[in-house]
């Protein structure tokens, strides 16, 4: 499982909003009025002071010349002259934010923040401006009540943005209140989805991370369910499917656990390999336990310790899968002769293990429109197994959507055939595969093992 990066908002992240601050706000002190003479009928404007006027004037031309040491020394003097008022203190206090921000002095950037929000002479604009450029200098310095304090007025004020939310979740995670974290991830969620955008993967994260740092695994699924909803990675498919094979001991709904495990290339653990591959012997068909093997050999799957003993299994396998291959012509006659279509599914199941999909659906379709078919779930999800090899999506969904038609199915089954559908022809997995590796370090979740392989 993904462990949250404790710098999520960076500090070149901070120093951008920044950066967009400070623009905006030297371009407007360009408009910055000095006393002057006026009509009786003009109407009055807000002004600096007269008794600060040649040094904030000063100011403005240094900042413009982005000269930010020069500014801020006729900033100080500004501010041991009095009487100021409270727009003079503003303005004081605004320019000394846009040269701090400039000299990448935060910590005195947001004292001057404050400072400006403090007079009271804020419009909205600039308040919510302060507001924006606070909450990016506290969680880029991991002050996060800070974060979670401004996050708040701008969520209040309804201009934050969904990755701002999310960072505030982000915040609460870190002050280990998963609470929280769980319920300002959920708002993240949906104002993504409002927004019309993708909701971010981090968002499930902070949900998935909390439900495991407390062991909660049943709140882990849904959510690892929405994870793999968005991208179908297979660390993803590997927690939750680790999860539900706790406690299955039925050998059929095990073999189709491990099944969706393999075709999702989230099988990890050899022991889970070999373990399928004996039930596969024992379910009939060798030569897909013998592809798997070989493969799971060839490529140094198989741990130094299984081995020798996989090696045996693999010779048993490719004598018994040779002798299979041989007779499936006869196979194919007492199929088409039973008076039910279990043969033919079982035919079609055979031929999936050696590759020819084309002939495994024609006999899987034809053996469930003859009925009749002992393990009909099986049956759909072989047959949406050869539609992915097809190319078929729209098939592979619809005979998954008949596992729901199957009488006593399994529900632990049923449910991630179901979640299978609908990553079917969806892209998450080739956009999984295409992604580069996370920049956070992961950890496995703490999932107990399934059986022990014997040796």
């Amino acid at each position: 499982m993904t462990v949250m990066n404790n710098n999520f908002l960076s500090l070149s992240t901070a120093r951008r909003a920044l950066w967009t601050f400070a623009c905006a706000a030297l371009a407007a002190s360009a408009l910055l009025t000095v006393p002057a003479a006026r009509a009786a009928d003009e109407p009055k404007k807000q002004e600096i002071s007269r008794v600060i006027a040649k040094e904030m004037t000063a100011a403005q031309k240094a900042l413009q010349a982005q000269q930010w040491a020069e500014a801020l020394k006729n900033l100080e003097v500004a501010e041991t002259k009095s009487p100021l008022t409270t727009y003079d203190k503003k303005i004081i206090y605004q320019f000394e934010a846009i040269a701090y921000v400039r000299l990448n002095r935060l910590k005195d950037a947001q004292a001057a923040f404050e400072k400006e929000i403090g007079t009271g002479a804020t419009t909205p604009d600039e308040n919510q401006a302060a507001l924006k450029a606070l909450f990016s200098i506290a969680a880029s310095s991991q002050q996060y009540q800070k974060t979670i304090e401004y996050g708040k007025q701008l969520v209040d004020s309804g201009t934050a943005t969904p990755e701002q939310i999310s960072i505030i979740a982000q915040s609460y995670y870190l002050l280990k209140d998963c609470k929280n974290s769980v319920a300002w991830a959920d708002k993240a969620i949906a104002a993504e989805r409002k927004a019309g955008s993708v909701p971010k993967e981090n968002d499930f994260l902070f949900k998935l991370q909390c439900a495991s740092d407390t062991g909660d695994q049943q709140a882990m699924v849904p959510v690892l369910q929405d994870l793999i909803r968005l991208n179908g990675k297979t660390q993803y498919w590997n927690d939750l499917l680790r999860i539900e094979l706790q406690g299955e001991r039925d050998d059929h709904n095990t073999l189709m656990i491990f099944r969706l495990m393999y075709v999702t290339k989230s099988m990890t653990d050899d022991s889970n390999l070999i373990e399928m591959v004996q039930l596969l012997a024992d379910a009939g068909l060798p030569g897909e336990a013998y592809g798997i093997l070989n493969n799971a050999i060839t490529t140094g799957t198989v741990k130094a310790e299984h081995k020798e003993r996989s090696q045996r299994l693999l010779n048993s396998l490719k004598t018994r899968s040779d002798n299979d291959q041989k007779t499936l012509p006869q196979q194919e006659a007492d199929a088409n002769k039973s008076a039910t279509g279990d043969l033919l599914v079982k035919l079609g199941e055979v031929y999936y293990g050696f590759g020819d999909y084309q002939k495994a659906a024609d006999a899987i379709n034809q053996g469930l429109q003859k009925g009749g078919v002992k393990k009909p779930d099986e049956a759909y999800v072989y047959l949406a197994l050869t539609d992915v090899q097809l190319k078929d999506t729209a098939g592979a969904k619809k005979a998954i959507a008949g596992l729901k038609t199957v009488p006593n199915v399994s529900p632990r089954v049923a449910r991630i055939w179901e979640l299978y559908g609908q990553t079917v022809g969806s892209g998450a997995a080739a956009a999984a595969a295409s992604q580069q590796p996370a920049e956070t370090p992961r950890r496995t979740a703490q999932i107990r093992p399934h059986r022990t392989v014997q040796q």
